[in-house]
């Protein structure tokens, strides 16, 4: 204990002041936009960001336009649900911040009430896996377990992260769910986060990554496009699976989230192609989703520090339907959803252009 309370006093503590120092010097330096185009050719560096993040070669004019045509979607979709029940005063945005406060959508802020959420959400994931192999023929050997952030850290936590499981398969992969505040995760949200974080999202495709018989090199590949297009896909998928047949908030959940992505197309191209100033893309960003101003705010700070990773969710999704829909058509009635999983998945994340090859392999494979 004294000789760890030592380093802590003489090397961590002043490497942080110094940490400190720097930012205070540079801060004078710094400016109110919210751009990386403010930067000394900042418009090729957000342009090789996009490339590097998403692995695909659309430019941010493109990628603003598909996020705003998305986004109209999605609010269509929802008002659609929403008035179907009886919901109508208010723009769609208002209609979710209306959602996201309805204390009829809150578990009790307890520790039994806790309990109970993530009861109900291991039940979900049991309803979900039982349909696997209608639509898997790999299916993932690791278990899935659900665990609450500890309490030591939940306070800076995210609201929802994965753990893989084990390469040699001992530990299980572990969806951990931030419980600080049940008001933070209202009912109608949890489905669709449960299906992106374990199962058919990161779960089922990084077990089956780790899994396959690939060199391990491949099995840790990371590709944020990939991995994180396959997660918002997984989201999709679950509806296709028929998860919200009786649940149709948990579905606006999903076209929330889904929605969510779309926004960040437009305000990532916004802020750092289009000159958008920070509190502009927050504006957009609560208005258009109904989230509290310090999520809003939260995720747009992301953005600023993190020029186009925000990207790669929903262009890697599109790119799985894209390829999907194009083997449907050349394989017809031969098209088979099991063995077009098992072409995306059991060769690991890979870029897009990549996985585009693969999927062509699989075709022609699927044809002879």
């Amino acid at each position: 204990g004294a000789e760890a309370e030592k380093i802590v006093r003489e090397k961590v503590y002043p490497a942080l002041e110094n940490q400190i120092a720097l930012l205070k010097k540079l801060q004078k330096h710094a400016t109110h936009d919210a751009g990386v185009w403010k930067l000394p050719k900042g418009g090729e560096y957000y342009r090789d960001s996009l490339t590097f993040w998403t692995t695909s070669s659309k430019s941010p004019a493109e990628i603003h336009q598909i996020g705003l045509d998305l986004v109209a979607s999605f609010t269509a979709q929802i008002d659609t649900i929403m008035k179907a029940h009886g919901m109508t005063k208010g723009t769609v945005g208002q209609r979710l911040r209306g959602m996201f406060t309805d204390p009829k959508f809150r578990y009790p802020n307890t520790d039994a009430g806790k309990e109970k959420l993530l009861v109900d959400l291991n039940a979900k994931v049991k309803d979900i896996t039982a349909r696997l192999p209608k639509y898997f023929d790999t299916l993932p050997k690791a278990g899935l377990v659900i665990k609450r952030v500890p309490k030591y850290i939940e306070a800076g936590a995210p609201g929802g992260y994965y753990n893989n499981a084990s390469l040699d398969g001992k530990r299980p992969g572990i969806y951990y769910i931030n419980l600080r505040d049940t008001a933070e995760v209202p009912s109608w949200t949890l489905p669709t986060l449960t299906f992106h974080e374990g199962i058919p999202g990161h779960h089922l495709q990084l077990s089956i990554q780790q899994e396959a018989d690939i060199p391990l090199i491949r099995k840790l590949s990371f590709f944020s496009a990939y991995i994180e297009g396959w997660a918002l896909y997984s989201e999709q998928l679950a509806v296709e699976m028929g998860m919200y047949e009786h649940d149709p908030m948990g579905h606006i959940g999903q076209l929330h989230d889904a929605m969510l992505r779309a926004v960040r197309l437009v305000v990532d191209t916004g802020m750092h192609s289009m000159k958008w100033s920070r509190e502009k893309a927050i504006r957009y960003y609560a208005d258009t989703l109904g989230d509290q101003e310090a999520s809003a705010t939260t995720e747009i700070e992301r953005y600023c520090v993190w020029p186009g990773q925000a990207c790669s969710y929903m262009l890697g999704k599109l790119e799985l339907l894209e390829l999907r829909a194009k083997a449907k058509k050349a394989l017809g009635s031969r098209f088979d959803i099991r063995k077009f999983h098992d072409a995306v998945l059991l060769n690991g994340a890979v870029p897009l252009s990549v996985l585009d090859t693969e999927i062509d392999a699989y075709i022609q494979a699927a044809k002879a």
